[in-house]
């Protein structure tokens, strides 16, 4: 779990005290701080998943450019099958089974 740590960050020069506000020179407002170790991991992680999305929209955008050709409909439905397969793979989405009808 991450913790935050309670600081002072001026609003005019932007210098931060922590545990309490200073003597009243500056004007200050609460903010609140994470540790480097914890911002470096979340940093990571979000980078880690705009890659992924932007590996998984690519491959999705071929499937509105996707037109069947005549008499062909079964192969294509069939291939356009295998590309979400691979799609899901690289989103990480678990297969939960055929959709419920409502």
């Amino acid at each position: 779990m991450t913790d935050y740590i309670q600081a002072w960050q001026c609003i005019g020069c932007g210098k931060i005290e922590a545990p309490q506000p200073c003597i009243g020179v500056c004007r200050d407002r609460k903010i609140l701080m994470v540790g480097k170790d914890d911002y470096e991991r979340a940093r990571n992680e979000i980078e880690a998943l705009r890659t992924q999305l932007a590996t998984a929209h690519a491959m999705l955008r071929r499937f509105g450019l996707a037109k069947p050709n005549k008499g062909q409909w079964e192969r294509s439905w069939l291939a356009l099958q295998a590309q979400v397969r691979e799609a899901l793979v690289v989103l990480d989405v678990p297969d939960e089974g055929p959709p419920v009808s409502r």
